[in-house]
């Protein structure tokens, strides 16, 4: 008996320093993304700030219904829904093609180039990305409208001021912004296929499309359908950096650029709607969190071992 306990205080022992070290992160966790968790009363509550966020009257469901009574519900769910499925899906195929590309180099020294070239738009601020497209979009002094449209007789685009082109423009600059991330992802599974699987291949006589096909996208299916899964949870969650700064925040563009994270802002900040913000982010995150378990269960019916839980 006395051997038995001994065996259990020393496993304790072995994993003090683990816990240790990962303590700050889990106390980090905590601060930042469960004690805000609270706040979600707020979405039902008519607040008061004389009497405080507690004590303010409840609201039961009235800030919904008349979140969904205006018609911005319609488009903020409309635009951020098909962005977003836009953005997983051109993303997840372009990440996955250049990371082929990029992990046939045979230099290395290339491929490195290759990897840091890839990856230093999704380092760059949005901020700074913004004004690149306002260097190109400017009615003014852009060069689409200088060097490109002016040259051939066609008359200068204002931008800013046209919706029919942003959803193309939001499109292009998410994916030149975001696919390095996935690809270093992709590339980093590929890594991990052994190299015997290629020789006997070109062995049998296959080309590189049935390398492809047959060998690297089903290794790298378990990775794909978890990044594909990660974004669906994701999908009620817009980049409010793309669709706020690119735009320059153009009144005009608000019908193909307002989504949940811009109007919750905007209802906060400059309507100071309080409960009506915190309706539209307790909805957003509602839904995100219902998609993600409702995919999951289908890709566990299909194939067990590629689900999240």
């Amino acid at each position: 008996m006395d051997e038995k306990v001994r065996k259990r205080k020393f496993r304790w022992k072995k994993w003090i320093p683990i816990f240790v070290m990962m303590s700050p992160g889990l106390i980090y966790l905590f601060i930042n993304n469960y004690i805000p968790i609270f706040g979600l009363v707020i979405a039902f509550k008519k607040v008061d700030f004389r009497v405080g966020i507690m004590n303010s009257p409840w609201a039961g469901l009235s800030n919904f219904t008349y979140l969904f009574k205006t018609p911005d519900a319609f488009i903020i769910t409309r635009n951020t829904l098909l962005y977003n499925v836009a953005f997983i899906a051109i993303n997840t195929s372009l990440s996955l093609t250049f990371a082929i590309f990029i992990n046939d180099m045979k230099n290395k020294y290339c491929k490195k180039i290759y990897q840091s070239a890839v990856l230093l738009p999704y380092l760059m601020s949005v901020v700074i990305i913004g004004y690149i497209v306002y260097a190109l979009l400017s009615p003014d002094k852009g060069m689409i409208n200088n060097s490109i449209l002016k040259p051939m007789g066609k008359s200068p685009v204002s931008w800013y001021m046209e919706p029919k082109y942003w959803p193309f423009i939001l499109i292009l600059v998410n994916a030149w912004k975001g696919v390095g991330y996935n690809c270093l992802v992709f590339i980093a599974g590929m890594a991990g296929i052994s190299p015997g699987y290629y020789e006997a291949a070109q062995l049998d006589g296959a080309t590189k499309w049935q390398q492809i096909k047959y060998i690297t996208l089903p290794c790298m299916k378990t990775t794909i359908i978890t990044l594909v899964l990660l974004n669906i949870g994701r999908i009620f969650y817009s980049d409010f950096g793309l669709f706020y700064q690119i735009p320059m925040n153009s009144g005009a563009l608000f019908d193909v650029t307002n989504t949940i994270d811009t109007y919750v802002y905007r209802s906060l900040l400059q309507l100071g709607n309080i409960g009506m913000a915190s309706a539209a982010g307790f909805y957003q995150s509602l839904v995100g969190f219902t998609l993600i378990l409702i995919c999951n269960f289908i890709v566990r019916k299909i194939d067990r071992d590629s689900a999240l839980f």
